[in-house]
């Protein structure tokens, strides 16, 4: 099996290089991937590297590479650290340059990495509905990975990945992968 269309694509929106969040969206991303039987890897959008080219006038190469390969997702998985009880600013100037409904089509999975479980809820208050209005499809309830379990990232990836990917599979069409 290829896997969904498009291919699985990790967004990650925090303005450190090398950052966990990263980490965190590219494991997701890689994991879901070949539980959906996807063939080949997953891709990563890093926008540390991007923070200073999206508020320029005249659009970048490298913006405009990664608007088109988070545009061309079949899976995309939308990860961002809280701030201030949301995600990053950052995260919300790059999906700002996107048109109206330039994600039909696509199937976003929003995860939010966080120092408090206090903040849980803004995956599903602030970023799904970012993700909505962009016209993705969100069918299950996002993830908010609390920094005290990056330690064991793989059995909360694990849980996580058990609860959505028979919902993902449907949602494109196809069936699971052991």
């Amino acid at each position: 099996m290829s896997g969904p269309a498009g291919g699985v694509v990790a967004l990650a929106g925090n303005p450190r290089e090398g950052s966990r969040t990263l980490s965190v969206a590219v494991e997701a991303a890689e994991t879901l991937g070949r539980r959906l039987g996807h063939d080949r890897p997953a891709e990563a959008v890093d926008l540390s590297a991007l923070g200073p080219q999206l508020l320029s006038a005249v659009p970048s190469a490298g913006v405009e590479v990664a608007l088109d390969l988070v545009r061309g997702a079949g899976v995309l998985v939308v990860a961002s650290p809280t701030y201030k009880g949301t995600y990053t600013g950052l995260l919300k100037a790059f999906l700002d340059r996107l048109p109206p409904a330039a994600l039909a089509g696509t199937v976003a999975l929003p995860l939010l990495v966080m120092g408090d479980a206090r903040h849980a809820l803004a995956v599903e208050v602030h970023l799904r509905p970012l993700l909505v209005e962009l016209g993705a499809t969100v069918p299950t309830p996002g993830l908010a990975v609390l920094e005290a379990d990056l330690p064991r990232l793989g059995e909360v990836l694990g849980a996580w990945h058990d609860r959505i990917v028979p919902q993902v599979a449907a949602t494109l069409g196809q069936g699971v992968t052991a």
